[in-house]
């Protein structure tokens, strides 16, 4: 851990510290999630009101556990965590411009970990923070117990999209609208589509109908990944049988800007054209909704998945890196 005179010049003299965040008032945070608001919207053209508001009631209910990183009287950083059966998931860590290095960073973290690895039957620890400064997974807390992959935050301009040619697929399906009735279908989905699959590494939840049912919830209901829009979220059906065999679901994270919260293709019909299908109807129903643009994340090991997306038109905008720790 670095001393305090590794830290940014303006907090030499500081002495920065934790507090817990069920003692601090919405108010004393409120500078931080207006910061963080402005570097989701320059840095991925995101619109984190949302979120904010839910730190902020959380706050007020004094709901939300965490730390917030105080230097003298001021807060400058915070990080929150939620429990989820044997798991914690680190939802947020944010620390702002003039106060931010790796070893502020790493304090927040390093408390987050600490708290859950003292917690009765917390056996794993999941996130993926897309606005943490550090570069390089080897400064991470507890790193004997971590993993670590690279990620990265593609965006395309949807402008183009109604031209993007109709795929020849090679075998007969169909794409239907999302309705939440096929939950139970598409949660089986996407326990195959990932089974092996190195995305299940980084989410647990991939790896059953259980699981997966609950990350769908999720994405539907919260605003974590932006608001769920139906009109671009589609599933694919196999023709001879009915059964679902790909999806693609979208939100919005700002007025214009869409989102691709999940796409994936049923094992025995990836490498046939339906992944790029679905994947085109959500963005021309983008464009008719009138985003400017949409983005997506993808692992960096996924390279048959990146190569369709460099095809489409995506360019990669951020990288940044999902992180595990398991075994405490």
């Amino acid at each position: 851990m670095a001393a305090v005179s590794d830290m940014p010049r303006a907090y030499e003299a500081a002495f920065l510290r934790l507090v817990e965040l069920h003692r601090i008032r919405p108010e004393q945070l409120e500078p931080v999630l207006q910061e963080e608001i402005g570097a989701w919207r320059e840095r991925l053209d995101w619109d984190f009101r949302s979120s904010a508001a839910l730190v902020h009631r959380f706050l007020d209910m004094h709901a939300l556990n965490g730390y917030c990183l105080v230097a003298g009287d001021e807060a400058v950083g915070y990080a929150y965590y939620v429990g989820e059966e044997r798991k914690g998931l680190i939802g947020d860590l944010y620390v702002m411009q003039h106060a931010a290095s790796p070893q502020s960073e790493y304090m927040l973290l390093d408390a987050v970990l600490g708290t859950l690895a003292q917690t009765p039957m917390v056996h794993r620890v999941e996130s993926q923070l897309m606005m943490l400064r550090a570069t390089s997974p080897d400064w991470l807390p507890r790193s004997q117990y971590a993993r670590a992959w690279l990620r990265q935050f593609m965006t395309i301009d949807v402008s183009e999209a109604p031209g993007m040619p109709i795929g020849r697929p090679r075998t007969q399906f169909s794409i239907e609208p999302w309705s939440e009735r096929r939950q139970d279908e598409a949660a089986a989905l996407i326990a195959d589509s990932y089974r092996g699959h190195v995305d299940s590494d980084i989410n647990d939840q991939y790896r059953s109908p259980a699981g997966a049912r609950r990350f769908l919830s999720n994405i539907v209901q919260y605003p974590g990944c932006g608001s769920f829009f139906q009109p671009a979220s589609f599933v694919a059906a196999d023709a001879a049988t009915h059964k679902l065999c790909g999806m693609s679901l979208a939100s919005l994270v700002a007025p214009e800007v869409g989102h691709i919260t999940q796409i994936c293709v049923s094992q025995s019909h990836q490498r046939l054209g339906i992944g790029y299908e679905l994947l085109r109807h959500s963005l021309v129903s983008l464009a008719a909704s009138h985003c400017r643009s949409a983005s997506l994340t993808v692992t960096s090991t996924n390279v048959e998945a990146i190569a369709l997306y460099d095809h489409i038109g995506f360019r990669t905008m951020r990288e940044f890196y999902a992180m595990v720790w398991e075994g405490f």
